[in-house]
């Protein structure tokens, strides 16, 4: 696995080593080796000079998942530029606040893209701005001569001397969005523990189906130049597209969390006795946790050694992962063990270290853990006072370390003064053979103070209160934790990483 002290030394070792090894591949056949990667980025670096960007100077981009969005960041990169990828998703409300806070200079964005009008949104935020400049980007960058370059930004001595070059923004549902402060080392290790546990290899091919803006994304960006190994570029997931592509080029590592498997699952289940994929050896996932049972479904239906599954935050990436060579039980029942260099402890109600078993709040100290928020206010409230990173998730550690998530310390519904967690409730609900997908959402009620409400994907015919009740109970459920109201939707809203969007449930069903 090569090594670098920032991403352009770790480019330009990768070009070295394996120059006409295919990076990458998109859905209109494209392709890129490593050595075509360097080239492209640094006529786009070259270009992006031009227009008077320097070290140091902010730029936040908002691109699908294409080729010339990873040109961007590489050549941004290779600039010394701090970047602040956006996801597609977000708006006005949002792309003005970011951009603001991070003090761009520049922001980057497509004309047009399914159906929105980024353009037009850029245009509006900026004339608000005076110092934010906007480039329209539909696959086509600015392009220099190389030879105009200044020299490439000095390498880090040590990851703790690394500057802060990436600024992620988290999902913002219920405020303003949190700007976390990353570095090329933390990104790096990130990949780097991934690739360990996963056992990626130079043969090894993925697919991007999540968007590259997200941190998942530029992490399997250094995972591929670490490796040597080959993505696949998707614009946007759609299983009727996504998945021929994937099969055309045999991928092996089927990612990247429970939507996605399921769609696999799905498609598998079409024609069940030809593999989907024939070549697929692991399942990665993460984004969020996956339902208890999911992990041996894959296994089964769609080969390899199923799902490894990790546990982070954009603040905190991939702090736990499971390995390709853990039993089964750890990979259907957990997150796996903390990565290298991770100092994980488990901290329970009264501040006390959790033993085996025991629930607490996930705390962390990691090599990749952000160097704080943009906004420094937050970060009191985000760290205690032993400097662990406080996640905000509920679980335990079991005899061999595996992280077992059982929930937020938000995601709890409070009825009749007792605590029901939404996680438990799922997990077992997942088990039903007629639910497809199911969250669990507290709503609230006059005489309970929150009522348990259950919003089930179905398979198949849709479930029935009192069949859910009778189901829930059989498992040993006790009756207050029951859900006393049930809704049948065609999908779960979910944000790119796949996790469930819970307050557009609670705002629809409440």
């Amino acid at each position: 696995m090569l090594e670098g002290r920032n991403l352009w030394e770790l480019m330009v070792k990768r070009a070295e080593a394996t120059p006409d090894r295919r990076m990458a591949v998109d859905e209109d056949d494209r392709t890129l080796t490593y050595a075509e990667f360097v080239t492209e980025t640094e006529k786009a670096a070259a270009g992006l000079a031009e227009l008077g960007l320097a070290e140091g100077d902010v730029v936040s981009w908002q691109l699908p998942t294409w080729f010339e969005s990873m040109i961007l960041v590489s050549a941004l990169s290779r600039l010394g530029v701090v970047q602040n990828p956006i996801i597609p998703i977000y708006r006005s409300r949002e792309v003005g606040f970011v951009t603001r806070q991070a003090g761009s200079k520049l922001l980057v964005v497509p004309s047009e893209w399914k159906g929105f009008d980024y353009g037009g949104m850029a245009n509006e935020i900026a004339a608000d701005n005076d110092a934010l400049e906007v480039l329209i980007c539909d696959k086509k960058l600015p392009q220099g001569d190389p030879a105009s370059l200044p020299a490439p930004p000095e390498s880090p001595a040590t990851p703790d001397d690394a500057p802060v070059r990436w600024l992620f923004y988290t999902s913002g549902t219920t405020a303003d969005p949190k700007g976390a402060k990353h570095t090329d080392p933390s990104i790096d290790a990130i990949g780097r523990g991934m690739c360990r546990r996963l056992q990626v290899e130079e043969d090894d091919v993925g697919a991007m189906v999540f968007p590259f803006t997200h941190i998942g994304g530029i992490t399997w960006l250094f995972a591929s130049l670490q490796t040597g190994a080959l993505n696949i570029f998707i614009e946007a997931f759609d299983p009727a597209t996504t998945i021929p592509l994937m099969q055309k080029h045999e991928i092996t590592m089927a990612g990247a969390g429970t939507p996605f498997h399921l769609a696999y699952l799905a498609a598998q289940r079409q024609n069940p006795d030809t593999p989907l994929f024939p070549k697929v050896r692991v399942a990665p996932g993460g984004g969020a946790p996956k339902p208890q049972g999911l992990h041996d479904e894959v296994k089964k239906e769609l080969g390899g050694v199923g799902i490894c599954s990790g546990y982070g935050l954009t603040e905190a990436p991939i702090l736990t992962m499971v390995d390709v060579d853990d039993p089964d039980e750890a990979k259907d029942l957990t997150e796996g063990r903390p990565m290298d260099g991770v100092d994980l402890r488990i901290v329970k109600d009264d501040g006390s270290i959790a033993g085996p078993g025991e629930e607490g709040e996930v705390r962390a100290k990691a090599p990749q853990l952000m160097k704080g928020y943009l906004d420094s206010s937050l970060d009191a409230d985000a760290f205690d006072e032993d400097g662990y990173f406080r996640t905000g998730d509920l679980g335990s550690q079991d005899e061999d370390g595996n992280l077992v998530i059982t929930g937020r310390l938000k995601d709890i519904i409070i009825r009749k003064g007792e605590n029901v967690s939404a996680k438990q409730v799922e997990d077992l609900l997942y088990q039903h053979p007629q639910v497809a997908d199911v969250a669990v959402i507290g709503l609230p009620d006059a005489k309970s103070g929150e009522r348990v409400c259950a919003v089930v994907v179905p398979e198949g015919e849709p479930l029935e209160l009192d069949e859910m009740r009778e189901f829930l109970t059989g498992k040993g459920l006790r009756i207050q934790a029951v859900p006393e109201q049930l809704e049948t939707v065609d999908a779960l809203p979910r944000n790119p990483t796949g996790k469930v969007v819970k307050y557009e449930l609670r705002d629809q069903f409440g």
